[in-house]
């Protein structure tokens, strides 16, 4: 088996299984399912210590279709790798400290026929974005849910909107956008200018949205194209920067949860 090897447990998240385990449990119990299905969600992608509450808030909606959800794509961010269009990865499964996500196969090869959509392990590898969903997409689906991480780079939002048409193709799959709010705000700027990013996400309006709003500008308006164009209804969840977890609140970054659905 190919795997790609965790980059950032240690750093943004326990490395220890049992400590990682009951970390994630905690903030899933915590958090309120809301009983409706999602289509699509929204999550943060900072460290567990900063965003992790908010991060449960998202997964806790998840709990109740363990038995329905049988792929997730996850759409991220490519922080430090310059990349043109869309990159899958060329890997089997990606590893954990709380075992391996395989990779969904089949979802890859329908992305690839997509124009814009390369299949590469570079910009996988020291990118976060999608690492820090897994650990929660293990503690709520469990281990054998295959997951197709999609790393979004200079593209349109059609291209984005595009691929989720096509992967979203049933009620068994379900797609998550993992972006970040306002960087590096004092905590009133922050509150807001997310305060402004998560109307616009309610209101699916991507061009209400600049790319200074969230780091995952790019696959969070094509998820906003795609919602728009079948009428998908977003509830806002949780909104909360990084001064409420302790952080200094002169220069904080924003995290946003939302729930997409028919």
């Amino acid at each position: 088996m190919k795997l790609r090897p965790a980059a950032v447990a240690g750093r943004f998240y326990p490395a220890d299984p049992v400590e990682l385990a009951t970390s994630v449990d905690a903030v899933l119990a915590a958090a309120r399912p809301i009983g409706r299905r999602p289509v699509a969600l929204i999550a943060p992608h900072a460290g567990y210590r900063y965003s992790g509450a908010v991060a449960g808030a998202v997964y806790a909606q998840l709990a109740g279709c363990r038995a329905t959800v049988t792929r997730v794509v996850v759409l991220g961010p490519a922080h430090f790798v310059p990349l043109t269009g869309m990159a899958v990865p060329d890997v089997d499964a990606f590893a954990t400290p709380l075992g391996p996500v395989p990779v969904a196969l089949d979802a890859r090869q329908a992305a690839l026929e997509l124009p814009g959509v390369e299949i590469a392990d570079h910009p996988h590898a020291a990118e976060h974005a999608i690492e820090t969903q897994l650990p929660f997409l293990l503690r709520s689906l469990g281990p054998d849910v295959p997951v197709l991480p999609v790393l979004v780079g200079a593209t349109e939002l059609e291209a984005v909107a595009r691929l989720l048409s096509a992967l979203l193709d049933g009620p068994d799959t379900v797609a998550v956008v993992s972006t970040d709010l306002s960087h590096y705000l004092d905590q009133a700027g922050a509150r807001r200018r997310d305060a402004s990013t998560a109307a616009a996400i309610v209101a699916r309006d991507p061009h209400a949205l600049r790319p200074f709003d969230a780091c995952g500008y790019r696959p969070l308006c094509g998820l906003l194209r795609y919602a728009a164009e079948h009428s998908l209804g977003v509830e806002l969840l949780r909104l909360t920067t990084s001064a409420d977890a302790g952080a200094d609140p002169r220069r904080v970054v924003g995290y946003g949860a939302f729930l997409l659905a028919a």
